[in-house]
């Protein structure tokens, strides 16, 4: 029996497809990068209503405490805003960087975001291919390159994670501490935040929400379809095919 791939929906020739496409006139950088252009504007349009927002949330807590307001740029330098941010850049960081892990060692059979159960094209040692002349730069050369290169998705992820980790914590640490001045406290340090219950609160009330959007991805699309979307299986594959 052969399997459906995500390649069989490249073309589509039955009577129900679409009889003809438009011309596609933008440059070909941007025919081929409209994705990742899409997702960063509206990445910085949220962040920027994420800021605005939050400004006006923000005075609204200085008028309340009878503390003057802050103009728009000083609240951009704020542990308010930086740590509304950080907190969940860390997690989406960590919640990809694990999905990444655990699909190295784990299957879950059915789903387009599993390698299959005997395994998969992506588990094929690349030093196979160190004589292709098409093949990336550190696959020819081998060595440290190559093992840096055939595990840079993971660590790019997770090193992004730390940065974040880091930036909540002294986001975090500079906003506990204008609370703390607010009631006539003392301020606290930045180790000493991380040790609270209000960082991890604020840190596990994210990642539990992104693991379960991971789980319900999963397995959701062992059963159910999107036509045209790359993270589903084709509509007409069968629910134990991963549809890679």
């Amino acid at each position: 029996m052969t399997s459906l791939t995500r390649d069989t929906r490249a073309v589509d020739s039955s009577p129900d497809g679409p009889a003809h496409v438009a011309p596609d006139r933008s440059s070909p950088w941007l025919r081929n990068s409209k994705l990742g252009v899409v997702c960063v504007v509206l990445f910085l349009a949220f962040w920027v209503a994420m800021a605005l927002t939050g400004w006006q949330e923000h005075n609204s807590d200085q008028v309340t405490h009878h503390e003057a307001e802050t103009s728009f740029g000083e609240y951009l330098t704020t542990g308010h805003f930086w740590e509304a941010s950080t907190e969940n850049w860390e997690s989406e960081f960590l919640q990809m960087g694990a999905f990444i892990l655990l699909t190295i060692f784990l299957v879950q059979k059915g789903s387009p975001e599993s390698k299959r159960p005997g395994g998969d094209d992506v588990d094929e040692d690349p030093r196979r291919h160190s004589n292709d002349p098409d093949a990336p730069g550190p696959v020819r050369h081998g060595g440290l390159r190559l093992l840096l290169y055939e595990n840079s998705l993971l660590i790019a992820f997770f090193g992004l994670f730390l940065a974040s980790i880091v930036l909540h914590a002294l986001s975090g640490a500079a906003e506990y501490n204008s609370e703390q001045k607010a009631h006539g406290e003392a301020p606290i340090g930045t180790l000493q935040f991380v040790t609270t219950a209000a960082f991890w609160f604020q840190s596990f009330q994210n990642w539990q929400s992104e693991f379960l959007a991971l789980a319900a991805i999963v397995i959701l699309t062992i059963m159910l379809r999107q036509r045209g979307s790359s993270e589903s299986k084709p509509v007409a594959a069968p629910h134990h095919e991963s549809g890679h």
